[in-house]
């Protein structure tokens, strides 16, 4: 099994951001996604600089993977999709809304399906395979048993040994996307003069309840779970459903400590409960309720 790191979903400096990939490149993981997925007003880095990015950690010796925005809300937003599908350098793409997804089976390239394609069965799977999806990332609100009666179905068409299969295992859970720019319009500003507000909270927003419990987290655009997810106990049992990739997405502090935990976990079978993040949940993954932590069993 290998271990990636997704693509950061918040607003960070240029700087930080060329730094924690530089400290990527210096761990153990085995895949790394990079470019903006949230939203394309933030330009710290531009299409460009993300694409130049992506070349220069390929040259590295681990897979690296640039994604693409989830929403797609402007002509503008299709112009630089054209851009990251069309790059000519060789690299693999992670396709997060079904725009990039024609862009790329038209041009006959390869590419990975991101957790916001809406991907419920083996039948879907088949036809995005057919399409170039060379592998899929499971969509986060969905359970083990329907990920083993999809893998297994996939086995009975014919075509599992044709594709990889990753799992997001720890990170704020995204959940949905809006026209609307939430952290905006915490601060009273209008989404087109937003002052880009996100890069105030490199973590995201949290939205807590009367009761001062972290129920969601604002992220622009994004929503994202209130809780860290955190499936680092489950890989066993992952392994055996044959999840191919663990996906841990990036938090501002923290995400190598968490990369070197999987790696104990698949190397050693050394699982550290004490991880990064106050609060965990893990609920999707038992069927139950997303912000629920069950014990496994």
């Amino acid at each position: 099994m290998k271990i990636s790191v997704g693509p950061i979903l918040y607003y960070w400096p240029k700087q930080q951001v060329l730094d924690f990939y530089q400290r990527l490149l210096e761990s153990s993981v085995d895949i790394i996604y990079l470019g903006e997925a949230v939203c394309s007003k933030r330009h710290e880095l531009r299409i460009e600089d993300w694409i130049e990015l992506a070349v220069k950690l390929n040259e590295s010796g681990k897979q690296v993977v640039l994604s693409t925005l989830a929403l797609i809300e402007a002509r503008s937003e299709l112009s630089g999709l054209q851009k990251i599908c069309s790059n000519n350098d060789g690299i693999l793409v992670e396709a997060n809304d079904m725009a990039a997804v024609q862009m790329l089976s038209e041009q006959g390239l390869p590419f990975v399906s991101g957790s916001s394609i809406n991907i419920y069965n083996a039948h879907t799977l088949k036809i995005l395979q057919q399409q170039g999806m060379q592998r899929w990332v499971m969509p986060v609100e969905l359970n083990r048993e329907t990920l083993n009666d999809i893998l297994a179905e996939a086995k009975t068409m014919g075509f599992s040994d044709e594709i990889e299969t990753e799992v997001f295992a720890y990170g704020k859970l995204p959940l949905a996307y809006s026209a609307r720019c939430f952290t905006a319009r915490m601060k009273n500003l209008p989404k087109d003069d937003c002052r880009y507000s996100c890069i105030d909270y490199p973590d995201g927003v949290v939205m807590e309840t009367q009761e001062d419990q972290e129920l969601f987290t604002l992220n622009g655009i994004q929503t994202q779970s209130g809780y860290c997810y955190n499936l680092l106990p489950q890989l066993p049992e992952m392994i055996n459903l044959g999840v191919d990739v663990v996906r841990i997405s990036p938090q501002f502090e923290g995400t190598e400590q968490v990369v070197q935990q999987f790696r104990n976990g698949l190397d050693q079978g050394k699982v550290d409960a004490g991880l990064i993040a106050r609060q965990h949940c893990n609920g999707y993954w038992f069927g139950q309720s997303g912000m629920s932590t069950v014990q496994d069993r």
